[in-house]
């Protein structure tokens, strides 16, 4: 089962939406919500404890249509079906694309080649259960019989940002293990956490498939040689994991066989915290919060595989999206979650959606003359409010933005959680109503200013407005909840991936840079310095100067 492989460009539904587009181009969100009070009801879908609210985008009844036909012709279900079924999607590796059977319960059936992986699946999560269950009651001891009190994940990329995002974002849920992370191959970022460790009770966590990425085994081998300086090589076997499939390496680091989760080639390093990758977060929530996350996304996988399109989250939402990409032109889309929990969701977002679409070959091989993925940025609200709302409010770019918010707050700090709700509302009504030059005008002659003052004054207070958002209001921050959030943008990616005609999981661009990398760090380390461009050559000179 492979994907369709259709231009968008030449379907009679891009035609449609292209006219569609010039007609309504003009026209003004307030306008639409004035002339129909239903609007919120047609434009918004409540699913379990999600409620999304898309009523406040420059579209029509006719906009959701045009692009629900557009998905059809493009072969939308029949891609999905493949993704599903196991079948090779990722065609330029030779691969399936099943993190969605990470989450699949146990009775689910996914063949590869004839063979069921759903057995291996749920083998690798009742160890990642048993070992985690050992870590957290103190059964499993370090090298002088203590009990282990801190984590540390060695990863980089979908073997980090994952990981290290859902264990920030589920603090609350946290035991009494200390989780950190390395990633960056700067070496002043690791000793900065080897002073926080003791290193009779610190586990470490090495992830890498093919144990052999630079950034992440050159911080084992550091943290490696720390540790060897204090303890014996036996001890290795009690303080070192490896999430791997490399065996020969990862037996010559000294990990014992026991201690290696084993990563399939079908998983994504992006989709990856779903697998063993996510030992790290099943450590610090515990088994149970880990499976809890699971459930949750494959409640979303559920959804969106069985709903029909306009009642489909990750559907409606991809369309929107690629609607302001290839129509409006709009080249970036704001993700702005208000809880200081998700802080970092965008800059995870930001690598699952900007390396999985960011493609100008389509799947003709082909260069495309349409655009494919948006850039994608953000912050935490209300924080955000205070650094790049003014450029979303008054600059001259179309930003669409996801706002994304929880009825009810952890702690039961009612009076905070009424103001950041406050915000959380009032920033999605004022980017679509603006404030009109009568209005400012108003304001200014209220607060008693002259006439020359307020002729001065007015322009710099008018808000164009309509400003398209999305708002997704979730009951409560769970577990749960966060694995139906991240398997929804997950869903996301692959749509657009299928409407824009790439391959969304493969990931050739990031070669280049690491294989210039390997003569560079050569040209430091050695005497001479192999033939480069002008430029390259003398930063080099300045470097080994």
């Amino acid at each position: 089962m492979a994907l369709p492989n259709i231009n968008p460009t030449t379907t009679k539904s891009w035609e449609k939406l292209t006219a569609h587009f010039k007609a309504i181009k003009d026209e003004r969100l307030q306008d639409y919500f004035n002339q129909d009070d239903k609007r919120f009801d047609r434009f918004s879908i409540q699913w379990e404890d999600f409620l999304v609210d898309f009523s406040k985008n420059r579209i029509q009844q006719e906009t959701l249509v045009l692009l629900e036909d557009f998905a059809h012709e493009m072969g939308l279900k029949g891609a999905m079906e493949a993704y599903f079924g196991g079948g090779v999607i990722n065609q330029t590796e030779g691969r399936a694309v099943l993190h969605t059977a990470l989450r699949a319960p146990e009775e689910t059936q996914i063949y590869i080649d004839d063979l069921d992986v759903m057995p291996e699946v749920h083998a690798i999560k009742a160890k990642i259960r048993s070992f985690c269950d050992k870590v957290i009651s103190g059964e499993h001891k370090g090298f002088t019989g203590k009990a282990i009190t801190h984590v540390v994940n060695i990863g980089i990329g979908g073997s980090d940002l994952g990981p290290a995002m859902i264990t920030e974002s589920l603090q609350y849920y946290k035991n009494h293990l200390n989780v950190q992370f390395v990633s960056n191959v700067e070496g002043d970022h690791v000793r900065e956490v080897m002073k926080t460790l003791d290193l009779e009770t610190t586990l470490f966590v090495i992830v890498s498939k093919t144990f052999t990425t630079q950034e992440t085994l050159s911080n084992a081998n550091t943290l490696r040689e720390w540790f060897l300086s204090h303890a014996g090589e036996e001890a290795i076997a009690q303080h070192f994991v490896a999430i791997s499939t490399n065996l020969e390496k990862i037996a010559a680091f000294g990990i014992a066989p026991e201690n290696v989760f084993p990563m399939k080639d079908w998983v994504g390093g992006r989709f990856s915290l779903w697998s063993a990758v996510g030992l790290s977060i099943a450590l610090a929530v515990g088994p149970d919060h880990f499976d809890a996350l699971l459930v949750g996304a494959h409640k979303m996988d559920k959804h969106f595989k069985d709903s029909p399109f306009q009642e489909n989250i990750p559907v409606v939402l991809a369309l929107i999206s690629i609607w302001y990409n290839n129509f409006w032109e709009a080249e970036s889309e704001a993700i702005i979650p208000y809880t200081q929990y998700l802080r970092n969701l965008p800059a995870y977002l930001q690598q699952g959606i900007m390396e999985s679409n960011g493609k100008g070959v389509d799947r003709n091989g082909e260069n495309v003359e349409y655009q494919t993925g948006t850039i994608i940025w953000g912050g935490s609200g209300t924080n955000a409010q205070h650094a790049f709302f003014q450029h979303i409010h008054q600059g001259t770019k179309l930003i669409p933005a996801d706002f994304i918010g929880f009825k009810t707050s952890l702690y039961g700090e009612e009076d905070h959680q009424h103001k950041l709700m406050a915000n959380f509302i009032a920033q999605t009504e004022a980017l679509m109503r603006g404030k009109s030059m009568a209005e400012a005008v108003n304001e200014l002659i209220e607060k008693g200013l002259s006439e020359d003052e307020i002729e001065t004054l007015a322009p710099f207070k008018v808000f164009e407005g309509n400003n398209p958002t999305n708002t997704l209001l979730i009951d409560a921050l769970t577990p749960e909840s966060i694995g139906k959030l991240i398997a929804l943008y997950e869903q996301k990616i692959f749509v657009q991936g299928v409407l824009w005609n790439i391959f969304s999981y493969d990931q050739w661009g990031v070669e280049l840079g690491k294989q210039l990398a390997n003569t560079v760090l050569e040209d430091l380390k050695g005497d001479s310095i192999a033939q480069h461009d002008a430029s390259t050559t003398a930063l080099l000179k300045h470097l080994k100067n």
